[in-house]
């Protein structure tokens, strides 16, 4: 088994993936971690699997359409024995992950990152999402579920696999990431919050986001399992 595998789902990224892929395993490399960038590719009709393949990361091809597929499947088949996920639109820095490991290796299951707290570049994030969206879901996520997290929404998160994998997530959209904080609260999981940047990136592709769509079911989620306790 790896240390340490890097995961990103993937959906028409061309743009944006090689400079992920290099910079995470730039960061593998001083850091001396003997690790693997793994792509979860969720269906992409651009360069995105060639790309990927000529700069040696390990891709996997996830059928069932979903953020929270892509990034489940890439969990069962990662080689480390801790991840570390973001997202391959170059919003988040793949060099600056020491944070995310250390608190992985002092046993921390869940390390979630705060964009809010970080800083967050301008235009980086829709007026919607960083003022309505993300403030009020949050807001709701840490009332219902107090387990020290701000913001439930963010994608660059470090996970210890063995323990992830036995909260058996089920949610297949951007939903999986609230879920994914909520269960590891009911079970009573080690969190911890750091604050990290959040980055314009490379946009050229249409925006998975739908935020109308994803906040409803982020909400479900959050409810569904409080009607469950």
């Amino acid at each position: 088994m790896k240390k340490l595998t890097i995961l990103m789902p993937c959906l028409n990224e061309a743009e944006s993936l090689e400079s992920c892929i290099v910079k995470a395993q730039t960061f593998l490399k001083i850091n001396n971690i003997d690790g693997e960038v793994l792509i979860a590719d969720n269906g992409s009709t651009d360069d995105s699997i060639k790309i990927a393949k000529e700069n040696k990361a390990r891709v996997i091809n996830v059928k069932e359409k979903g953020y929270g597929n892509a990034l489940l499947e890439g969990i069962k088949k990662a080689k480390g024995k801790y991840i570390i996920m973001g997202d391959s639109d170059d919003t988040y820095d793949f060099l600056n992950l020491n944070q995310f490991y250390k608190y992985l290796e002092e046993g921390n299951d869940l390390v979630i990152g705060n964009r809010f707290k970080g800083g967050i570049e301008k235009g980086a994030m829709p007026l919607l999402n960083k003022y309505i969206g993300n403030p009020i879901l949050s807001y709701i996520g840490k009332k219902l579920y107090p387990c020290g997290v701000n913001d439930f929404h963010c994608g660059l998160r470090g996970i210890n696999k063995e323990r992830i994998l036995k909260l058996n997530l089920q949610s297949s959209g951007m939903e999986f990431a609230s879920e994914m904080i909520i269960l590891c609260y009911k079970q009573n999981y080690k969190i911890k919050e750091i604050p990290i940047t959040l980055s314009k990136g490379k946009k050229a592709r249409k925006p998975h986001l739908r935020p109308i769509r994803d906040s409803i079911r982020h909400l479900k989620v959050l409810i569904k399992y409080k009607r469950n306790n």
